[in-house]
Order: structure tokens, then sequence, then C-alpha cells
């Protein structure tokens, strides 16, 4: 499969620390709002290298009630699904463990203003928060509850400044943020904006 523009390669460090420093740095991922699948719905993360590293497929309706998260080869870890309506509804999502589907990992209600809220399995507090992002503007950050920004979701740039379509973007997640779930939580956000 053909790879989507990698991201330029860090500076080269000058000394070993500096490295072990630039591989805790910024995870960043590029992620294309369309699926892989002809005429169906979802999304495409290619990693830092150019390859796909991650895709969802909704095969239903665009904003469908059940989506999956995969990686390359398609085995699923995570599964989304709609509970709820109007304005009580809000996403369940569970991890996949080795295969089989685990317990609840988290859910995502929308708040005021065009956010969310989202709630870790087990706790009633709002562990994250999602602040902007809408259908014409895909801009968006979470945040953790010390107001910490924890990923950033803007449209891509090339190394030489041209800002791509709007369904191109960049994904960037802080080293102490735990990726899938950075990951999911930008799928959850598609699916709130009804564009996966």
């Amino acid at each position: 499969m053909a790879k989507i523009q990698p991201l330029p390669a860090p500076p080269s460090p000058s000394s070993s620390d500096d490295h072990l420093q630039g591989q805790r740095a910024r995870q960043a991922y590029t992620v294309w709002m369309k699926s892989l699948v002809f005429n169906g719905n979802g999304c495409a993360v290619y990693g830092p290298d150019g390859s796909v590293a991650f895709r969802v497929d909704n095969y239903g309706c665009r904003g469908g009630r059940e989506v999956l998260l995969m990686d390359r080869a398609g085995n699923a870890l995570i599964r989304f699904r709609r509970k709820g309506f109007g304005m009580f509804r809000r996403w369940e999502v569970c991890r996949y463990e080795e295969g089989e589907e685990a317990t609840a990992w988290f859910s995502v209600r929308r708040a005021k203003k065009g956010g969310a809220a989202v709630a870790m399995h087990g706790g009633a507090a709002t562990c994250y928060r999602i602040d902007g992002g809408c259908a014409r503007k895909p801009e968006y950050r979470v945040s953790g509850v010390d107001g910490s920004v924890v990923a950033e979701v803007a449209r891509k740039q090339t190394a030489a400044g041209v800002v791509l379509g709007e369904d191109v973007l960049t994904l960037t997640v802080a080293p102490e943020m735990d990726q899938l779930l950075a990951l999911g939580l930008v799928v959850v956000r598609g699916l709130i904006n009804r564009s996966l």
C-alpha cells in the first residue's frame, strides 16, 4: 500500500541522552477522514513513517451505531457504540484484549459549546475534555482535568507550509497520554460530528 506524506524526520540529536528525550517527545499521526474501503465510511491513521497504522471502517451508514478501530492487519482494537437519544446520547467505548472484548473503557457525552466530556469506566467524574471542533472546523484539543493539553488535532501542513484538505488532519499526542485512547477520542469526535 502506498504511503501518505511522511512527517519530516526530527533533527539529529547531539548526544544519546538528547536522542532518548526526543523519543519520549510528542507522537504525531496523520488522520485521513476517508475509508480505505470503497463506498465505506471511516478513516485511516498513518504513522510517522507514512504507512497505515490503524483504520476505522463503518460499513453501515455514516454515523452508525457501532464502529470498530482496527490495526493494519484488521484486528479489532476498540469498539464504539452509540447509546441513548437526543441530549442523552453518549458513546460507550470498549477495548479488545488479545482478541477478546474487555469491559467498558470510557464513555463520551456532548458538552456545552460544542465540546465533549470523557469519563473513564468506573469513574463518575470527567477525566478529559474535548474542546473545539465541528463539522466545518476540524481543529480541537483534548485536555486533562488539570487543563494540560494531552492531544491536539489540526489540519495537516506539508514541510513547505501547504495546508492540505479539510479531511487530512495531524494528531499530536503528548508522551504521557495513551496513544490508543487519543485515537479513540478522535474517532468519537468524528462520530459526534457525523464525519465517519
